[in-house]
């Protein structure tokens, strides 16, 4: 295997060790048969025995090297470890703990099972000798003081373990004694006649054996905990320190006696400040196991006023997971003594249950229902269960009400019945309870629910019905859809059952109490959705569903407010159902309702047209009214029958000529009419249609679509956006998508808009959408409603926007007017970013190239309208260029980092950008810069994206626009033409670069022989002139800097490639000596850099190899092995938390062959509490 074992017994003794290994690390055969033999091994020779043993732990550790004999008896540990470390293989960082794979995650439990059991095993005689265990504990320890984490971490691992199943020996001693003593003293206090004096004296010496043994098991435990636990606690490594308070919890719960105290509890304490969510979370769960026991409550009285505030604030941790643990947590405090808490503390807990995060909220739930729904009135056996708002919830139900209230901040019902609904389910389903607290009379002495109460316990009836009937949690909360169980279904469908038959006797006399209150009927009016329709005719409630009919009937007559009249109209929707009995009933009501309806409203629309300007306002609100229910009503159900668009467009034609129709009749017109249109095209696009429908249809929506642009300059603003949106919807729905998946035959139908809608739809959003806040007319009620206003129109502007970038999106309007869109970007980040971004996300994935060539535009557009407002002159320091600059670094980052799929587009966008630098020639004439050569600083933001040979590409198509002049101007005003070519040229030729990325990081040398991935060529076109592709010469350009001394007059070639026709702005010039001058130089300063590049390339070789040599670079194949400098800090470290500290348990001392010699050498203190714990900590004090 290695020098260290070349004769046999070595290699015998290797192969043994290995077998250990392996058969841990498979975990097939019984532990106990494993540790069986090696203890047998250690019965005949206890050194071969604990070698194999310490060879384990080395192994484990994913060491490669084998401890000989000779090394185990000569050399002490401190030097034993150096040689495994020499030994450690260099090429993986991986160790069997951080191995992925099931098989080495099996290895970590068959691992810790090992030690447990092998503690378990020699418990009685073994671990007393005074030699294995000291020479186990002193191996650990020396590998914990390790810098290389494998040893470390797996070191520490064994020792904790090792310390748990030592803390099992000493309870277990510890019970024995309480035993061994009372025996003694029931024998000793026996009449002398019947006392045993030799049972007596064989108590006394077992008693004094078991105290022997317990002393010696505190020494070892002592030496752990101090030589490791209070160390490692800290460690660098998050999974280390994890390791330690995990078991440092199980001491405490196993052997509370022992442990549970202050001595102890305070590294949990100090460690839930840890900045890594892991450690944090071990400590949590810690805890939970002691205060689980009511017994400890005693003992943690002072830790809980001491780290109180602490758990509390973890229930806002950033980590999740944490924040769970910390309420379960607090829950078990509130479980075990309710005086600890503060009012504030249990507030800052109760507003979770509004948590979109589901397992945070279902914990606060948990919190909230245990200390306000815990005290409970006791019912007296024998009584009669009581109903009702006589039974026990009705208090409970109030309270819920109540805290709903109280909570101004949220006003999601859903969210707090989702919270309470794992531990309190049996209270929100006492529906029978709820309706008696609305409909009942109050009993004697019994306060009333007010009107607002009354609102509220209505929403959390409706959110618990809900709940029940759909079995998923609300919208926000969902983690996507699960497979129900058996359990779960049977469950549903009971709950189905008992609404249906409950509310379909008590929702009509609710909605006869509330049918004036709009908020109250429109929550009621959704309980039918949730009904099994099916039981109307089973359970014979025939007449119960004629009063529901009647009293929506009645709703629908008496308001007209749309929320409600769209309730209304999904509940005809949910009852009318062809699968049930009851649909011909309901279908009758239905047409009856709709037919008395339309023939109103075609009615008033007659006598309203032919009054003209003489309409008074009751004849415009009866109109509105029969407009407002047709609308709500066609939006669920088909009303082809009727003909309503002939009625609409008369209606908005009519406004269209006097200009005088009141705002909400034509935006109800406008809707209707929309409704109109899309059940016709439902109805054709089943593909049973005649083709005199398919073009009447088309005739319909090509009218509508000419009256909703005739709209667009409407004075109201209300009616131009409903117009615009309607409008937008329209041309989405008939664009050419709608011709996919099948629907060939509706192709007659597609309609692309005009270029005057295009222009017309994209000057609506310009104007109504990227406007000032200030801008908008806002409520002057207060600031509340101030406030209120301004984020409404938010809402709705952010509408227009995503109604027209859907038309973006989906090529119905060209692309190209994204730009000015796309350059509002940065302007109105806060508002409409996220729209925009994901707009240039959606463009870039139909096509990179035309989405390219859009964001150069609109940074085009940007430059011009500087250009027009600040003058050719303009300061590039000013704050309008570097708005530009900077949303061209914003455009530049949403490319990514895989150059390859962006390449054409990115190539593209620099050609663009280019020809528009150099498109109009200065107006100060030949000499000066170009008009637009600014704009090349702003095109330099996307060179980064340019592949290394592509920007060889890109800097020789700059070329072919620029002179020989150009390329000697040193003036302010060329500068971005100077700094363009430098940025195509950062990296093009630095072949130092590849060298530089292979001593990032350890390992590097093994990844940076890989071959990198060929890029592919660029195709053919992407960059061109006028007629003539862009070929790519070998000469160099040579760099903008202060021309040397002519030394040489060797001449090379001139280029090739570039069209002699093709001047660019200015014409090339045609002295010959110029141009034999700056070959000249060119070649000079080619050959400088050249040799400075070999020189920086021979001076990074030397140095890296130094660096190799110190160990603290790229490790190479013979070099040290990789170790992990554990140290973050070395400079202001805080004094040792534990110094001073004074423990119960007496020092170990060991063997000096085997002993921790020179402890202080092998351990350096490798902490900064600053790098792992949050500030609050370090001002901390111990109890």
């Amino acid at each position: 295997m290695n020098r260290l074992m070349l004769n046999g017994h070595h290699q015998e003794n290797g192969m043994e060790n290995m077998m250990l290994f392996e058969v841990v690390k498979l975990g097939r055969s019984a532990m106990q048969s494993v540790v069986d033999d090696w203890i047998e091994s250690y019965k005949t020779d206890r050194d071969v025995a604990l070698l194999d043993l310490i060879n384990f732990f080395i192994q484990c550790s994913g060491c490669k090297g084998v401890v000989s004999g000779e090394m185990f008896r000569n050399m002490q540990n401190s030097e034993i470890i150096r040689r495994m470390t020499e030994e450690f293989d260099e090429d993986s960082g991986d160790y069997p703990l951080t191995i992925a794979g099931p098989q080495w995650k099996r290895f970590k439990t068959s691992f810790c099972e090992f030690i447990a059991v092998l503690v378990r095993q020699c418990q009685y005689s073994i671990i007393y000798d005074e030699y294995m265990m000291d020479t186990v504990i002193s191996l650990l320890t020396g590998l914990s003081d390790s810098q290389v984490r494998a040893f470390r971490h797996t070191s520490t691992l064994a020792a904790m373990k090792l310390m748990t199943a030592l803390v099992n020996v000493a309870l277990n001693l510890s019970i024995n004694m309480d035993n061994t003593q009372r025996q003694y003293e029931s024998e000793r206090n026996k009449i002398v006649a019947k006392r045993a004096n030799d049972r007596l004296e064989l108590l006394l010496q077992k008693r004094k054996e078991l105290q022997e043994n317990q002393d010696e098991i505190e020494n070892m435990m002592n030496a752990i905990f101090k030589g490791v636990f209070v160390h490692r606690y800290r460690d660098s490594i998050a999974e280390i320190r994890a390791i330690c308070i995990e078991e440092i919890g199980v001491w405490m719960k196993l052997y509370s006696d022992a442990f549970l105290n202050d001595s102890y509890l305070k590294y949990v304490g100090w460690t839930m400040h840890d900045k890594q969510g892991e450690v944090r979370l071990k400590c949590l769960t810690a805890l939970q196991g002691l205060y689980y026991n009511r017994e400890l409550n005693t003992r943690l009285e002072l830790f809980t006023s001491r780290f109180k505030d602490r758990i509390v604030s973890m229930t806002l941790d950033k980590e999740y997971d944490v924040a769970v643990q910390a309420i379960k947590l607090l829950t078990l405090v509130l479980h075990s003594t309710d005086e600890v808490l503060s009012p504030e503390d249990c507030e800052s807990v109760y507003h979770l249950v509004y948590s979109a995060h589901r397992p945070v909220a279902i914990a606060a739930g948990e919190f909230l229902f245990k200390k306000l729904f815990s005290q409970r009135e006791p019912e007296e056996e024998g009584a009669p269960k009581r109903r009702g708002r006589q039974s026990p919830n009705a208090n409970l139900i109030k309270t819920t009400v109540f805290f709903f209230l109280e909570s101004e901040l949220h006003e999601h019902a859903a969210y707090l019945v989702d919270s309470l609904w794992e531990c309190g389910a049996e209270l929100l389903k006492d529906w029978e309870c709820m309706t008696s607290l609305l409909l009942d009379d109050p009993l004697p002495g019994e306060e009333a629910l007010t009107d607002r109460q009354e609102t509220a316990l209505i929403e959390i009836m409706l959110c618990t019905v809900r709940q029940a009937a759909e079995c998923h949690p609300p919208v926000g909360r969902g983690t996507g859809k699960r497979v129900m169980t058996a359990k779960e279904k049977k469950t549903q469908l009971d709950d189905r059952t008992r609404i249906t038959e409950l509310f379909a006797v008590s929702l009509p006399p609710l909605l006869a109490k509330y049918a004036m209150d709009s908020e109250k009927v429109t929550n009621l009016l959704q309980l039918p959705q949730f009904f099994d329709l099916e039981i109307y005719t089973t359970g014979r409630l025939e007449k119960h569903l004629e009063s529901l009919l009647r009293q929506v009937r009645e709703i629908v007559e008496k308001h007209t407010d749309t929320d409600v009249l769209e309730v209304c109209s999904k509940t005809y929707h949910a009852l009318c159902n062809e699968e049930f009995t009851i649909f011909n009933r309901v279908d009758i009501a239905r047409s009856q309702l709709l037919d008395e309806q339309v023939d109103k409203f075609n009615r008033l629309l007659e006598d309203f047209l032919q009054e003209g300007e003489e309409v008074d306002e009751d004849d415009t609100y009866q109109i509105l009214s029969t407009l407002k229910r047709i609308t709500a009503f066609h939006n669920a159900h088909d009303l082809s029958q009727w003909d309503l668009f002939t009625s609409n467009f008369k209606l908005l034609n009519t406004g269209i000529e006097n200009g005088d129709m009141p705002e909400q009749i034509v935006i109800q017109s406008l809707q209707c009419t929309h409704y109109v249109i899309l059940w016709n095209l439902a109805k054709l696009s089943e593909g049973s249609s005649r083709k005199e429908d398919m073009v009447t249809l088309r005739k319909q929506m090509r009218a509508f679509c000419l009256m909703c642009q005739r709209y667009l300059t409407n004075v109201n603003t209300a009616v131009k956006e409903q117009a615009f949106t309607i409008l937008c919807d329209v041309l989405l729905i008939f664009s050419h998508q709608m011709v996919s998946g099948g629907r060939e035959h509706l192709e007659p139908l597609v309609y692309s808009p005009e270029d005057s809608l295009q222009v017309e739809l994209l000057s609506f959003i310009l104007n109504h959408v990227f406007i000032d806040q200030d801008e908008e007319t806002n409520s002057t009620d207060g600031q509340q409603d101030d406030e209120a206003g301004k984020i409404e129109a938010l809402h709705k502007r952010r509408n227009l926007l995503a109604a027209y970038c859907k038309l973006i999106i989906y090529c119905v309007v060209e692309m190209k007017t994204g730009a000015d869109i796309f350059k509002q970007y940065m302007r109105y980040y806060n508002d409409y970013g996220d729209i925009i971004k994901e707009t240039m996300s959606k463009t870039r994935q139909i096509d990179k190239i035309q989405c390219a060539k859009t964001l150069i535009l609109s940074l085009q557009q940007l430059f011009n309208e500087m250009l027009s407002e600040l003058g050719h002159g303009f300061d590039r320091s000013s704050s309008s260029f570097c708005g530009i600059k900077e949303l061209a670094r914003r455009f530049s980052l949403t490319f990514g980092l895989d150059q390859v799929k962006t390449r054409d587009a990115i190539a593209m966008l620099h050609k663009d950008g280019i020809e528009f630098a150099f498109k109009e020639p200065s107006p100060q004439g030949e000499g000066n810069p170009p008009l637009h050569l600014a704009f090349l600083d702003i095109l330099s933001e996307f060179s980064s994206k340019l592949m290394r040979q592509d920007k060889r590409t890109v800097h020789m198509y700059l070329e072919r626009f620029m002179t020989f002049q150009m390329a000697l101007q040193r003036e302010d005003c060329w500068l971005p033409l100077i700094s363009y070519r430098n940025s195509l040229q950062a990296g093009g030729d630095d072949d130092t670069m590849s060298v530089m990325s292979g001593y990032s990081s350890r390992g590097s040398s093994v990844r940076s022989k890989k071959a990198k991935p060929t890029a592919r060529k660029l195709p053919e076109g992407i960059l061109y002139g006028t007629g003539t592709l862009i070929t790519l010469p070998t000469l160099q350009t040579p760099v903008m800097m202060p021309s040397p001394h002519l030394t040489s007059t060797a001449m090379r070639e001139p280029k090739r490639g570039r069209d002699d026709s093709y001047m660019g702005v200015y014409p090339l010039p045609h002295d010959h000596s110029q141009v034999t001058w700056m070959l000249a130089q060119r070649q000079q300063e080619e050959a400088r850099q050249q040799q400075e590049r070999a020189m920086n390339y021979a001076k990074l070789r030397t140095n890296l190899q130094h660096a190799i040599r110190r160990g603290t670079g790229l490790m190479e194949e013979d070099e040290e092995p990789i170790v992990e400098d554990v140290m973050m800090s070395s400079e202001g470290r805080l004094d040792d938390l534990n110094e001073g500290m004074d423990f119960d348990t007496m020092d170990i001392d060991l063997p000096p062959s085997k002993n921790r010699r020179e402890r202080s050498e092998l351990k350096p203190d490798y902490f900064d509490p600053a790098s792992i714990m949050d500030e609050s900590v370090l001002g901390v004090s111990m109890f």
